[in-house]
């Protein structure tokens, strides 16, 4: 009897109705994560109505960013006990409403709640709960299919950041937020129609927190990817104004975070075709060692629309790597079976990078006028996050599964 209830199981992994899933998943991440990443397109127009230093501005994008992923926690959790079409229409209910109410906030303090709650909310179950879905859907090309549905982030924000700047410039910030409080919405709901939870041990799980934190491997990875977070979020939110600030027009200064997002999906793509080849984890610690590389690049880059270019690219690859390779990485050493809650908290480690990173930046840049303290803090970070990768038990290229039950190497 058990050998026929897992037949069917099986032979829906890797299949075009798995596929469906990366579709949905795509999807989801496009326009939730498209709509976090390009505040660097709102962030003058609203410090300028508001009259908030560049410290308390980036306060709206840091408390996004930390109920995102520290949030993950609870929906990780959510998606392996009741599966991911919930989560979506809640991620739909919450965008819409963060997006009306930041339209209509007379104070930035109202907007930390609105704009980081909505928007925080409906990252937190558009992203890492279909990222767990779509892992449990496939075997033998988990990690292609990962790197696709990821890649969503990359796609949107590179539609989403320039196309913020224009609907900006025709029709205001408060207007452009009414808009993506609609067609956002509606995105979320046609994916909900798409997505399925995924058949075997991955669906309903227990939750993993206490054996992930147990595990001195896994808090290495979250410490790195902490040190990782907190220069990485910072030109999401300042190469904007950086490049305005040395003359760059304003639609085309909006164009660099999505030539972040674009060069980051290309590196999703490329990566999760390259595991089997040379490795997750090698192909992980390359992506960290990309990212601290490309903040000498903003070091050096002055007022040249080139080399920001140049570092946007580098600095996407580095980034889009890690996204799409973490969650490979993570069931590699710990498994599928509830993959939800382990990847809900690792990226806590990105909420704290969030948190903490854009706002000091913020602050150092009012104090100092200066973009060189904090893209050099970026780059010391970065080293940091790299280091803490070397040691690790690898074996041809990724890690060494856990010992103990339910530590299969991921396919």
């Amino acid at each position: 009897m058990a050998a026929t209830t897992a037949a069917p199981a099986a032979a829906g992994l890797d299949s075009p109705r798995a596929w469906r899933n990366v579709a949905a998943a795509f999807l989801s991440s496009a326009t939730t994560l498209g709509t976090a990443y390009s505040f660097g397109a709102f962030f003058q127009s609203m410090s300028d109505e508001f009259g908030t230093t560049r410290g308390a501005t980036a306060v709206v994008f840091g408390a996004t960013t930390f109920t995102f992923f520290w949030l993950s926690l609870v929906t990780g959790r959510l998606v392996d006990r009741y599966g991911p079409r919930p989560l979506l229409v809640g991620a739909a209910a919450s965008l819409a409403a963060g997006l009306w109410a930041t339209s209509t906030v007379d104070s930035l303090t109202v907007g930390y709640l609105t704009y980081g709650a909505g928007v925080g909310i409906a990252a937190a179950c558009g992203y890492v709960p279909m990222v767990a879905v779509v892992g449990g859907w496939f075997a033998q090309r988990r990690a292609l299919a990962v790197g696709l549905s990821v890649a969503g982030i990359g796609v949107g924000t590179l539609i989403m950041s320039p196309l913020s700047a224009r609907l900006i410039a025709s029709l205001g910030w408060r207007d452009t937020y009414r808009v993506f409080g609609v067609g956002g919405p509606l995105i979320l709901l046609a994916c909900a129609l798409l997505v399925e939870r995924p058949p075997g041990s991955g669906a309903g799980a227990a939750p993993r927190f206490r054996e992930a934190l147990s595990s001195a491997v896994f808090r290495r990875l979250h410490l790195s990817a902490t040190a990782f977070g907190l220069g990485l979020f910072v030109p999401f939110v300042f190469v904007v104004p950086y490049a305005k600030a040395n003359g760059v027009a304003p639609v085309r200064a909006a164009l660099l975070v999505g030539l972040l997002g674009g060069s980051s999906v290309i590196a999703r793509a490329a990566f999760g075709g390259l595991t089997k080849r040379l490795g997750s984890f090698r192909l992980y610690r390359m992506c960290f060692a990309s990212h601290a590389l490309s903040f000498l690049l903003w070091l050096i880059a002055g007022d040249s629309f080139a080399m920001l270019v140049l570092f946007v690219v580098v600095l996407g690859v580095g980034y889009g790597g890690f996204v799409a390779l973490s969650p490979v990485v993570l069931a590699d050493r710990l498994g599928v079976a509830g993959l939800g809650s382990v990847l809900g908290l690792f990226y806590t480690a990105s909420g704290l990078g969030g948190l903490i990173g854009p706002p000091a930046a913020g602050a150092i840049i009012d104090a100092t006028d200066s973009y060189r303290i904090p893209a050099a803090l970026a780059t010391g970070f970065g080293v940091i996050a790299f280091l803490l990768l070397l040691g690790l038990p690898v074996h041809d290229g990724r890690l060494v599964p856990e010992p103990g039950p339910g530590a299969e190497p991921a396919p």
